[in-house]
């Protein structure tokens, strides 16, 4: 159920926490290796590359993970199952990362999370 919400979350979509506290706007979609509606996509992500090619696997991580200090074991996490990384709002705010399972709802330009902002992995 919550592989088929996050086909409907697009960038720059405002996001909620379970509170319906605004904690941000989505910056990047992810969906992963064992998303049982995409067999074909192996880490693959929403939008194409610049130049036209097909991201690689390595091109995906170095996009989602670009500056961050995540542990190895939390960003093979988020690749194989997929993930949201949001745009914290604040200015000495992190960005945090949210995973198919802390989705509880997507409507109109709003993701409602089922998580507060502080369970959710936090880029460095």
């Amino acid at each position: 159920m919550q592989y088929e919400m996050m086909r409907n979350v697009r960038e720059g979509m405002k996001v909620l926490d379970a509170d319906r506290h605004e904690i941000g706007k989505v910056e990047f979609v992810q969906f992963g290796n064992d998303d049982p509606s995409t067999p074909e996509i192996e880490a693959d992500t929403l939008n194409g590359m610049e130049d036209g090619r097909e991201p690689g696997l390595m091109d995906v991580v170095a996009d989602a993970f670009r500056t961050d200090e995540l542990p190895p074991e939390v960003q093979e996490r988020l690749l194989m199952q997929g993930f949201v990384r949001i745009d914290a709002d604040g200015l000495f705010a992190a960005d945090r990362y949210v995973l198919p399972e802390q989705i509880g709802g997507v409507s109109g330009d709003e993701l409602v999370l089922t998580v507060s902002k502080d369970q959710l992995f936090k880029r460095h």
